[in-house]
């Protein structure tokens, strides 16, 4: 996902919008960053000059800010760049008018750099963007309008985001609908809804946000004549196949990593924790012991774990699970495509790993994020459960 949205150019606080990003200490209010601080990422003050002037020192001082070595670093590069081109925006603004050919771009670089003062915790930028896009929306330019009304959206998933509250995620999910609708070919507001559904699909509980995300904006994508934006479309119908997949059974085929083609019925009746997977995957890894410990404890009695590999090498991952003893079969389809493209990532609209699906004994799916902790309390829940039944 993260690849699409690079490359549709987007705003950095899109990538941002679901994160938790700690800003207390960069919350200055627009004409508090001052000369020296200015002058310690680098930036040069904001001249006075001709809107084009304008213009340049903007350009400038976003395409040469020094590279960051750090975090705090990097926020204050991120707050000096966005303050001053606010400032210059505005000087430019102040000697142009909304007909002239140079004010949809200080406008649009104004309204962008508010947003990521506002990202950044500063309450008067927020305050500032609100009454700067509803001007745009009610003048005479289609495309800064179409920005603002993505701006303000975003600053309404920002808060919802920050404070958890699903409440409102409908009511957004509804608006951008709408917004996308309006401007199915505008990639950036396409970026902004997949960042939605994205983002609640990764929230606890927001599974169902996220399905509702997706059906909504699955349609629109598709009749785009966007290219990128109709391609991302073929990937909904998998996100959608995967995220209906609790309470319903699990489709697995593939060719296990000896070529032998696996087959579902040597499971049917028992536990089973899909994990997709790869070698070069760092959470992966170090999610190997706990499965582990788990397969250990409950194998005995009716659990399996099947791995898919999402690796591009069959001797690496062949070394690996050899290194590792891992004890359970392996999926690896490097015949139909490797990496991302294995059939069966397609299929369920795998964009991240690990992905770890609990199937129960009735071959129904349990739940799409069985990982860490979760993962033993699923399965004492299953196997007391068994017992139960068992027992009575």
């Amino acid at each position: 996902m993260a690849r699409f949205f690079t490359a549709l150019g987007l705003p950095l606080f899109l990538l941002l919008l679901s994160g938790n990003l700690n800003t207390s200490a960069f919350s200055a209010e627009p004409g508090n960053a001052n000369q020296s601080e200015a002058a310690s990422t680098g930036i040069p003050p904001v001249p006075k000059g001709t809107p084009e002037e304008m213009l340049d020192y903007i350009r400038t001082i976003r395409q040469n800010a020094a590279q960051p070595t750090s975090r705090e670093e990097m926020m204050k590069s991120m707050q000096a760049i966005a303050t001053a081109t606010v400032e210059a925006a505005d000087r430019a603004l102040s000697q142009l008018k909304d007909s002239d050919d140079l004010f949809d771009e200080a406008a649009t670089a104004k309204l962008q750099s508010l947003m990521m003062l506002s990202r950044l915790g500063n309450t008067a930028a927020s305050s500032d963007l609100q009454s700067f896009a509803k001007s745009l929306i009610e003048g005479p330019s289609p495309a800064l309008a179409v920005e603002a009304k993505r701006l303000l959206l975003v600053q309404e998933a920002q808060e919802l985001f920050t404070k958890r509250d699903l409440e409102k995620a409908p009511a957004i999910i509804k608006q951008a609908g709408e917004l996308l609708s309006a401007n199915p070919d505008d990639a950036a507001t396409a970026g902004l809804a997949m960042q939605l559904a994205s983002a609640f699909e990764h929230m606890p509980g927001g599974e169902a946000l996220s399905k509702q995300a997706y059906e909504t904006f699955g349609p629109v994508f598709a009749k785009s004549k966007n290219d990128s934006i109709r391609q991302m479309a073929e990937s909904f119908q998998g996100t959608l196949r995967r995220l209906s997949l609790p309470g319903n059974p699990m489709k697995i085929t593939g060719t296990l990593l000896n070529g032998q083609p696996f087959d579902q019925s040597t499971v049917a009746g028992k536990i089973v924790l899909v994990d997709f997977w790869a070698t070069w995957c760092g959470p992966c890894i170090a999610e190997i012991p706990n499965v582990l410990e788990q397969y250990e404890k409950y194998h005995s009695r009716g659990f399996e774990v099947i791995g898919i590999s999402l690796d591009q090498e069959r001797d690496a991952l062949e070394k690996f699970v050899t290194d590792r003893k891992i004890p359970w079969p392996i999926l690896f389809e490097p015949s139909e495509g490797s990496g991302w493209q294995h059939p069966l990532a397609t299929y369920y609209g795998i964009s991240g790993i690990p992905t770890v699906i609990l199937i129960g004994k009735d071959g129904n799916v349990v739940s799409l994020n069985a990982r860490g902790e979760r993962l033993g309390e699923l399965l004492d829940e299953l196997f007391k459960d068994s017992s139960s039944a068992g027992g009575s």
